[in-house]
């Protein structure tokens, strides 16, 4: 399939800079992935459309203030680096900006000094491997320095970095948000298990295999970068028995329908696994355990809209994103969601 199929016109006014005040009040719509059909509803609409006995998924894991801004040593110009992925021993995987600037010897200081860094090694696909020096627990050196990565779309300064987590993020290691989970609040999330809904956990640490553009002119020359996830044995357990008792899995976002399809057997079943994943799901998969999708709009030509389409159709997919734009519906990560599923728009 051609990259250019999964194009779509969306006005720059549409991107979303900043979240609204109530995480559960923005916009959803809701498609059917059979039919085509939807509805334009609120995201604490969501327990209309879900059934005791069904399960949700989500990923926790929550985002590390990864971008740092520092100088070149000695006495060198502005650069920034965003980790990526720690690779042990106080090295990690990296974007690094000026690139022709930090080559393997050079050095960077942030902080005025209370960080220091070298590029130790130059990747494949112009990544930097970059060894840290610092005093005291690297995450609270992090905490004090870095910025939280938001995407190059958004160009408003996060004025509460709360707001860039999940409110059930936990596990410390993600570059960038699993943004479709930003919409639950804790008093939704109990109401959804109040109503004989499960949840369950995964872990996937969002990288640049989430997000990475596709530059090819057909998509199945693509290239993803794996990232690490985690399935735990009760998350396993309450899927495998889901499916056993006839409920639908959901998965909360993209990063956690990849991690369950990732390590999903051929017949649905799950069984505790943690590893890398460089799935790539587009059209023409066969989904193994996911059976309805909340997600938010994503980018004209990303694997995020593939993977959305793999679902839904691409034709229901972009009749939706049509109709979004239509709607004024707010695009990407401060943006609003949808729910996807089979049935769920009755039929007139």
């Amino acid at each position: 399939m051609k990259t250019s199929d999964f194009n779509f016109e969306l006005p720059q006014e549409l991107i979303a800079q900043t979240p609204i005040p109530r995480r559960d009040a923005s916009r959803l719509l809701v498609l059917d992935k059979d039919t085509g059909a939807w509805e334009h509803r609120h995201f604490y609409d969501l327990p209309d459309y879900l059934r005791p006995g069904d399960c949700l998924i989500l990923n926790n894991s929550r985002v590390l203030p990864a971008r740092l801004l520092g100088h070149r040593l000695p006495g060198g110009g502005a650069c920034e680096i965003l980790l990526l992925i720690d690779r042990g021993e106080n090295t990690w995987e990296c974007l690094v900006r000026p690139g022709k600037k930090l080559r393997t010897g050079a050095r960077v200081s942030f902080g005025d000094g209370q960080l220091t860094a070298e590029i130790t090694e130059e990747l494949p696909g112009g990544n930097r491997l970059v060894h840290f020096e610092y005093e005291g627990i690297f995450l609270e050196v992090l905490d004090r320095l870095g910025k939280m990565p938001l995407p190059p779309y958004i160009k408003e300064e996060l004025q509460d970095r709360e707001r860039y987590q999940t409110v059930y993020s936990k596990v410390n290691g993600s570059a960038a948000a699993p943004t479709a989970g930003l919409h639950f609040t804790p008093e939704l999330l109990e109401r959804v298990q109040t109503m004989g809904v499960k949840v369950g956990y995964v872990t996937l640490h969002v990288g640049l295999g989430t997000f990475r553009p596709v530059k090819e002119d057909t998509i199945e020359g693509h290239e993803m970068h794996s990232e690490y996830c985690v399935i735990p044995q009760e998350t396993a357990d309450l899927i495998n028995e889901t499916k056993r008792s006839g409920g639908r899995v959901i998965c909360v976002g993209t990063t956690s329908c990849r991690t369950v399809e990732s390590w999903a057997a051929e017949d649905g079943t799950m069984t505790a696994s943690a590893g890398w994943t460089d799935i790539f799901i587009y059209p023409g998969y066969r989904f193994k355990v996911l059976d309805g999708l909340i997600t938010n709009f994503h980018l004209p030509e990303s694997t995020l809209i593939m993977l959305v389409s793999a679902l839904a159709g691409r034709e229901h997919v972009l009749a939706a994103y049509e109709e979004a734009v239509r709607q004024r519906y707010r695009f990407f990560s401060f943006g609003d969601a949808m729910f996807i599923a089979s049935g769920a728009v009755p039929q007139a």
